[in-house]
């Protein structure tokens, strides 16, 4: 898949891909792929963080759950590509040992020769062992095949061999030769640069295996094989200058967006929403441009992206906290956030777990409802927030009374799950009824694990949305579903005014919930009517 490919993919495609790959059985050999899969993975989750910490949203509860499960997959690809190569190495080392068995009769060979016709077949046996030894350690190649090369000549230079089997033996090994030349001329002529010096390293290899030729065309058939050999490298290596070429003039043209991003992020004097708006469209555009820039250097590329990065950032930082409005209201919402930390801490330590487990789903749900913070600030708080629930839950997972046995009730549900999964509805069976023994069911299991409960509750969805499918659902119906959602956002703008209340300059933050509980209010009311209009119509 090329990169344009990858960069028009989402955060979840990107993770499939990477399964893919993983689950392939040429997947040892696609390792360029996989890092380019996590290159796309990690420019797109980098582009929807800015724009999510831009919007004021918690990037960390956002994006947390799909760049852990990258991470999973490519983690598992990186350890299995390890124990693959240590195997390679190993077989490497193994075939080193092989050919140095191979060279050890090769040297009995040259040193005891007796009877030439019997000494050239076993040098056929020789030669062919050797062919079929796989690879060895790189840095072994060089002294091994030369060591190789040298017996071989050494037994051809010493041989007392009759001069047909000589002549006969030479005319096919320049035939051999001859025609590794002719594929180097046409290697030497193809588009694909990469690819043919790739191959020319092979019919090196095979050059060095083959015995030697008449002497008379010794000179010659080398100098021809170099000559193509010197085009095809000249070729290589214009090839990666040009690249070289392109990566810098791809770090130039990047390098001067940064500098107008980080002229715009600086400005001084603006002073209303509409340049705020107008600068962001520049910002869209440059970052448009930056799209169409290709790489830098891998070294290069890294550092100029998070510089590009850092000016966006900084930019949209400030267009936040001055949408945010007056310093008061800030400060409103961090208190209020402190006033939501005061109670998680404070109950972190109790032992009712039901009650106080109760107690913290409301607070975590009251800080989804609060206004935004600027982005460091939100993170301090956060890490606060969450490190006190951590540890209510974690205690309530380690000290669980056998009557309500979390990890027993996480087993209890996966059972459940199971045969949710396995029900076929009998013939003249209601499948609600079923689909309603199965809720009663979920629901009177106790607590699981905390860490396990959202994946839990996914699971118990997708198997009754497998197993109970849903028709249609009646205008009404959406309605009064839209309805009832509407009155539980009210009770939760309400509550958030009560902690409001107790902060000071938190007018602007009141001021916010009340519009949002009359917009709510004023909603109801049109659905109202529009419930009584499907009723009437019915």
């Amino acid at each position: 898949m090329t990169s344009t490919e990858l960069e028009n993919l989402s955060l979840d495609e990107l993770i499939v891909s990477l399964r893919q790959i993983g689950a392939s059985e040429d997947r040892m050999e696609r390792g360029k792929e996989v890092e380019a899969v996590k290159s796309a993975f990690y420019k797109l989750l980098g582009k929807l963080k800015a724009e999510a910490e831009a919007a004021g949203e918690n990037v960390e509860e956002k994006f947390s759950a799909q760049e852990e499960a990258f991470k999973m997959v490519y983690s598992d690809y990186k350890k299995e590509k390890a124990v693959y190569n240590r195997e390679q190495d190993a077989l490497r080392t193994e075939n080193l040992e092989k050919k140095k068995a191979v060279l050890a009769e090769l040297k009995e060979l040259v040193e005891n020769l007796n009877d030439v016709q019997t000494a050239f077949p076993a040098l056929r046996e020789i030669q062919a062992k050797w062919r079929a030894i796989g690879p060895v350690p790189a840095s072994d190649f060089r002294d091994i095949n030369d060591t190789y090369q040298f017996l071989v000549e050494k037994f051809y230079d010493m041989v007392q061999i009759n001069h047909e089997l000589r002549d006969l033996d030479f005319k096919k090994n320049l035939e051999a030769k001859e025609r590794f030349c002719e594929d180097a001329e046409k290697l030497a002529e193809s588009e694909d640069v990469v690819g043919a010096f790739a191959e020319l390293q092979k019919l090196h290899e095979q050059w060095k295996e083959l015995g030697p030729v008449a002497k008379e065309f010794r000179e010659s058939i080398w100098e021809r094989f170099k000559a193509a050999t010197a085009v095809i490298n000249k070729r290589y290596q214009a090839h990666f200058e040009d690249i070289k070429k392109s990566f810098a003039a791809n770090l130039e043209a990047k390098e001067a967006l940064c500098v107008k991003v980080e002229e715009i992020a600086d400005k001084e004097d603006i002073k209303d929403a509409g340049q705020w708006n107008a600068l962001s469209k520049e910002i869209e555009q440059i970052q448009a441009e930056w799209k169409k820039i290709g790489f830098a250097t891998r070294k290069d590329n890294q550092k100029i992206y998070e510089r590009f990065r850092a000016a966006c950032n900084k930019f949209y930082d400030r267009k936040k906290e001055f949408f945010l409005g007056i310093k008061g209201g800030i400060d409103a919402a961090v208190s209020a956030r402190e006033d939501l930390i005061a109670q998680a801490e404070a109950l972190k330590t109790s032992t009712e777990w039901k009650k106080t487990t109760d107690q913290f789903i409301s607070l975590q749900k009251q800080w989804k409802e609060l206004p935004a913070v600027p982005r460091k600030k939100a993170e301090q708080l956060w890490k606060r927030f969450r490190a006190a629930c951590d540890e209510f839950f974690a205690e309530r997972d380690k000290n669980g009374k056998p009557e309500n046995d979390f990890y027993a009730n996480l087993k209890a549900k996966k059972a459940l799950i199971a045969e949710i999964k396995a029900y076929k509805p009998a013939e003249g069976e209601n499948p609600a009824k079923a689909r309603a023994e199965f809720e009663e069911r979920y629901k009177a299991i106790g607590f699981v694990p905390f860490k396990e409960k959202d994946a839990i509750a996914k699971a118990y969805k997708e198997a009754m949305s497998e197993a109970f499918p849903q028709k249609e659902h009646s205008r009404k119906t959406d309605l009064i579903r839209r309805y009832n959602a509407l009155q539980q956002d009210i009770v939760t703008y309400e509550n958030n005014i009560g902690f409001f209340s107790n902060s000071k300059n938190s007018e602007p933050l009141i001021r916010q919930m009340e519009e949002r509980i009359e917009a709510a209010k004023a909603e109801l009311k049109e659905i109202e009517e529009q419930i009584r209009k499907e009723e009437a119509e019915s």
